[in-house]
């Protein structure tokens, strides 16, 4: 962001505010689904009765149970799902009350969960009329040796049932184990083997066993074909008021994302629409700058490659993601917005995984691969060829002239893990990075003056992570590198910046007891920026050229080079008293920016939560944000303010979140966010006594207020079905500390925004999405007249416009469907998708700029009607 940033202070040097269509944007955040990590197992069996009449008929049945397993691992509670009748459900029932298992861990602690089981009653008959100990000789023993993999993926299945249905002595079942392993010593002869696992198909074949021999096998088990249905796990307790995060089920469907599952994240309440070219986040109507991406902890650039791409992170790679459009805790800060957080997960344990994705816009390779039982390493990469394809769909006519918008990206992402999983002591090192450039070309047409502009910017980091759990006690550290690099030519003006950076996070997390967790740690990060560039001289007159054409100017070349370092602590306290949760938390940092200049903060902030009912949660917010000031602003003048502090913004909401029934939800939180002593350009204006007059670069005298609603109706992950309704209203106001004029939108306000996303799963194994998209048109400022004035001295054209931003650009609204197929073999998986974005073709307006002589306005068009087929095969 502070690279950008600079880019952003010699563009404006170079004095080419006329392109307001280029805005930038925010972010938004929910309720967490909590990720299981460790399956429960079955330690103590317990044999049912066999009901006396169902044996007396030669009876038998499976009967299919909901059993809850307590964070001890013992049965907490247990329902039929599909009564069987003949008493087996009661005996059943008994039964399973009995069990033990090995507790299930949810987010790497100990937790309750709920897992279906079948629990099989199988007749045994034994022939009355042959004495027991007259019997001929035991037949010839033999033994089934195998593994048991899931079909496509080549998972190890653990927990399953191996069983010879005909086998009438010895022991006829086993248990798979965590590799998938089983072993049977069987009678010689003819065996039909069953297999049944709670996820699985039953699975049944036909083996020979020769006596006196072993006999190894490999079984395929088709998973069952159950749509988006989930298990229903123990929830984790919520810290913040607005936290969302989506299963890995619902972030790879949805319509217009391409399959991309960070990209979900703008289809959220309190999200702002992004322009197409626009890789950045508008949250609750702050600026882009002031939300900030992470990935596993470290703060990133982008989230998104630009020209409307991907984002920058394979979505094989993602563990989860969590979205805070505000009241975050106190482990974030340098943010006055919204936060957005993405966690990768660890290579494969079982055996090498591979998927390639290939669609019109990139392709992609993802592989993960275990080296030993503690160690994995995964990578993956991608490369663009989008801006091939690109012309071949944007405008292109002599009459109203020519379109070319040219994104060509790649990334990489490769990460080694260490340790078991839960394991005392774990940890892993990660590289990942993101290249972008992109090309906008405007020619022809009525325009009379041709336009081009280049982007390029490239990221890198390596990020390291040492975690020890013990007991109640958990600590992280993890240190990170990380390098930045910008470009940027727009007309006669060539802008880089290069930055290197260094950091350290540290996180403590003490459950004292079962009412007090406390949580602390440490933020330190040190930024190394060195930028340059060629502008038009600034304040000087242009040499005259032919009106419209590119002005030839005399070029200043400039300069920079900057340092800056912002460490953080911060100590929050969660205290829990019957319906009622407290966390009052406080960050305090020390900055050492620009040139010597040293800024401290003061963060205090409490969030609570009262469950009234089961159902039912009442949730709040308040607290202080701070945003250190970019070191290049703080340049001395001309080119920056060093008396610069930090942004600041107070930030409060109320909401309630309602559980409808068990898979529908309702979710609305109220906010109100006001920023003060925001940075803003130009600064104030002073009269030296010369007479003379000084215009600052840079002063803190923004103000700001942003307050909405926001509503969620979810429909959970079911069987055939997923989805939700969002809607935003939001108002985002700005106006200058001491000036006689009042509040008015800000360049990001999107007043309405509506979203509608739904999956459902059809016969045959299709799956079809849909998302439909209403949002207000950003404002901008109208152009009066319809002629010019010209400006003889610098023998240009300028155009005269009415009260700022009291127009809007034309609302926006877009329909998007996709298909899937899947196709299951046994050793890996084959899925075609089709991803058409703006269905009905609407023509959205993305933004706008005027010919040379501001008499007529050009609109940008937004994307088509864009059919994406893409192909997905995963080993």
């Amino acid at each position: 962001m502070r690279l950008l940033a600079l880019l952003g202070l010699f563009l404006s040097s170079a004095a080419l505010a006329q392109y307001e269509g280029a805005r930038r944007l925010e972010v938004d955040g929910g309720v967490h689904v909590p990720v299981l990590t460790k399956e429960p197992t079955l330690e103590q069996f317990v044999q049912a009765t066999y009901p006396p009449q169902a044996q007396a008929e030669g009876l038998s049945a499976s009967v299919r149970l909901l059993v809850t397993i307590a964070a001890d691992g013992t049965v907490s509670d247990a329902s039929v799902i599909e009564p069987v009748g003949n008493g087996f459900d009661e005996a059943a029932l008994e039964a399973v009350r009995g069990f033990k298992f090995t507790p299930a861990e949810v987010d790497h602690l100990p937790s309750p969960i709920q897992i279906e089981y079948v629990y099989h009653f199988e007749l045994q008959v034994v022939d009355a009329g042959v004495a027991l100990d007259a019997g001929p000789p035991p037949p010839p023993r033999a033994h089934l040796k195998g593994q048991l993999l899931a079909r496509g993926s080549r998972s190890r299945i653990e927990g399953a049932t191996v069983r010879c249905m005909n086998e009438s002595a010895g022991n006829g079942e086993a248990i798979s184990d965590a590799e998938g392993l089983f072993d049977l010593e069987l009678n010689a002869g003819d065996c039909e083997v069953k297999v049944i696992g709670n996820e699985y198909e039953p699975f049944k074949t036909l083996e020979t066993l020769a006596p006196n021999e072993t006999a190894e096998v490999v079984y395929y088990v088709m998973p069952k074909v159950v749509g988006y249905e989930t298990v229903v796990r123990g929830t984790r307790e919520k810290k913040e008021v607005v936290r969302r995060s989506l299963e890995r089920q619902e972030l790879q469907k949805i319509p217009g994302t391409f399959g991309d599952p960070v990209r979900v994240i703008q289809n959220f309440p309190g999200v702002a629409r992004a322009p197409f070219l626009s890789g950045a986040l508008i949250v609750r109507g702050a600026k882009p700058s002031q939300t900030l991406t992470f990935m596993d902890g470290v703060e990133i650039p982008l989230l998104y490659h630009l020209g409307g791409g991907p984002s920058v992170v394979n979505g094989e790679f993602l563990d989860k993601i969590d979205f805070y459009p505000g009241g975050f805790g106190a482990r974030y800060g340098r943010a006055v917005g919204g936060v957005v957080d993405v966690s990768t997960r660890r290579g494969a344990v079982d055996t090498l995984h591979a998927v390639v994705k290939i669609d019109i816009q990139d392709a992609s390779l993802f592989v993960e691969v275990p080296i030993t039982d503690q160690i994995s390493l995964a990578g993956a990469v991608r490369r663009s060829y989008i801006d091939a394809l690109l012309p071949l769909v944007l405008p292109n006519d002599p009459e109203a002239g020519t379109l070319q918008v040219l994104p060509v990206y790649w990334d990489y992402q490769v990460r080694a893990d260490f340790g078991k999983k839960g394991a005392e002591n774990t940890g892993f090192v990660m590289a990942f990075g993101s290249d972008d450039i992109l090309k906008v070309i405007a020619t022809g047409g009525g325009r009379n003056r041709d336009f081009t502009a280049s982007f390029h910017t490239t990221f890198h980091r390596v990020v390291g992570n040492w975690t020890y759990r013990k007991g109640n006690t958990t600590l992280k550290l993890t240190p990170y590198i990380g390098y930045d690099l910008g470009r940027l030519d727009f007309g006669i003006a060539k802008i880089s910046a290069d930055q290197f950076e260094v950091g350290l996070r540290e996180d403590l997390s003490v459950d004292v007891n079962d009412h007090l967790t406390l949580r602390a740690g440490a933020d330190i990060l040190y930024d190394h920026i060195s930028g340059s560039a060629e502008l038009p001289n600034i304040g000087n007159i242009n040499y005259p050229a032919f009106p419209g054409a590119e002005p030839a100017a005399e070029v200043q070349k400039v300069s920079r080079v900057l340092g800056s370092f912002d460490g953080a602590v911060f100590l929050e306290a969660e205290l829990k008293a019957g319906m009622l949760t407290v966390t009052p938390g406080i960050r305090a940092s020390h900055a050492y920016l620009s040139r010597g200049e040293i800024r401290h903060a003061f963060d205090p902030r409490l969030y609570a939560r009262l469950e009234p009912w089961e159902r039912t949660q009442i949730k709040g917010s308040i607290g202080m944000y701070t945003q250190p000031p970019d070191a290049q602003n703080m340049e001395p003048p001309p080119f920056g303010t060093p008396t610069l502090t930090h942004e600041k913004a107070f930030q409060s909401s109320l909401g309630v979140a309602q559980k409808i029934t068990d898979n529908l939800n309702i979710d609305l939180t109220a906010y109100y966010n006001r920023r003060y002593e925001n940075v803003s350009s130009p600064g104030p204006t002073t009269r030296n006594p010369n007479g003379s007059v000084t215009t600052q670069r840079f002063a803190n005298d923004g103000l700001g207020r942003a307050y909405g609603l926001e509503v969620m109706l979810r429909h959970e992950v079911t069987k055939n079905f997923f989805g939700w309704i969002s809607y935003t209203f939001n108002r985002a106001e700005e106006r200058t500390a001491g000036s006689d004029k009042g509040y008015r939108l800000t360049a990001n306000d999107q007043t309405h925004i509506l979203t509608f996303v739904g999956s459902y799963r059809l016969p045959f194994g299709f799956e079809l999405g849909a998302r439909f998209r209403y949002v207000t048109g950003v404002p901008k400022s109208p152009l009066l007249h319809p002629y010019d004035l010209y400006r003889a001295d610098a023998n240009s054209y300028t155009g005269t416009y009415g009260e700022s931003r009291t127009g809007r650009v034309k609302d926006f609204h877009q329909l998007d469907l996709r298909l899937d197929k899947a196709f299951t073999f046994d050793r890996f998986t084959f899925a075609v998708f089709l991803d058409v974005q703006n269905v009905y073709n609407q023509k959205n307006v993305e933004g706008s700029f005027f010919d040379y002589r501001f008499r007529q306005e050009f609109e940008v068009p937004g994307i088509p009607f864009l059919p994406v087929l893409g192909i997905k095969a995963s080993l």
